[in-house]
């Protein structure tokens, strides 16, 4: 089973792609929902105000069945826009992410082959402009039991050098912890098997 996904850090610097008086400035952004990804339209249509078409490409998800996208063409010709910049989405692998492509109209009509291969090569170069990176699909765990089992339950993170991420130790103790999904189901058992040990999954 596939435990990671690569997104990027952090938004990418400007890139600018010309042809035929054309201007196709590109941006990529680390995004994760809807609201974030309107603002940034927001912004870039303040900056770009005297442009005309704002089209994008969008996709959230870490696992591939549960991946959503959407594509703007934004008053281009059909799928000449969004669809070429969600395609440098797909090839370079990339989730929870926001391509955008401001065009400055030249004066010459490109054509839809012309469109495409503009949006697709200005999304490529903002990809290529941005550091990619890759991190694991992990599961939230709480941990709870009574402070006298506080070092049999040591001893299994210590053990599956497991990431403990939130702590509260009192008389009642509770540990939160992330797990990469490929070994989830180990950890839950090992914990769940545990006297006096009591384990449950925490919504992401």
């Amino acid at each position: 089973m596939k435990d990671t996904y690569k997104s990027i850090t952090k938004a990418s610097p400007e890139v600018l792609f010309k042809d035929r008086n054309s201007k196709f400035f590109g941006y990529a952004f680390p995004v994760k929902t809807e609201d974030e990804v309107n603002e940034i339209l927001e912004d870039l249509k303040k900056q770009h105000h005297k442009a005309r078409h704002w089209c994008y490409a969008w996709q959230f998800g870490k696992e591939e069945e549960q991946q959503r996208y959407r594509a703007n063409d934004d008053g281009e010709p059909s799928n000449s826009a969004g669809m070429p910049i969600y395609g440098q989405i797909q090839s370079f692998e990339v989730t929870n992410i926001l391509i955008v492509v401001v065009r400055y109209f030249g004066g010459v009509k490109l054509g839809v082959g012309g469109l495409i291969n503009a949006y697709k090569t200005a999304a490529q170069m903002a990809l290529e402009a941005s550091e990619i990176i890759t991190r694991t699909i992990d599961e939230i765990f709480v941990i709870q039991f009574d402070y006298p089992e506080m070092n049999k339950v040591m001893q299994v993170i210590k053990q599956h050098n497991l990431n403990v991420i939130d702590q509260k130790l009192e008389l009642d103790c509770r540990i939160f912890i992330s797990v990469r999904k490929n070994e989830a189901e180990e950890i839950f058992t090992k914990f769940d098997n545990t006297y006096k040990v009591k384990i449950s999954r925490l919504e992401n």
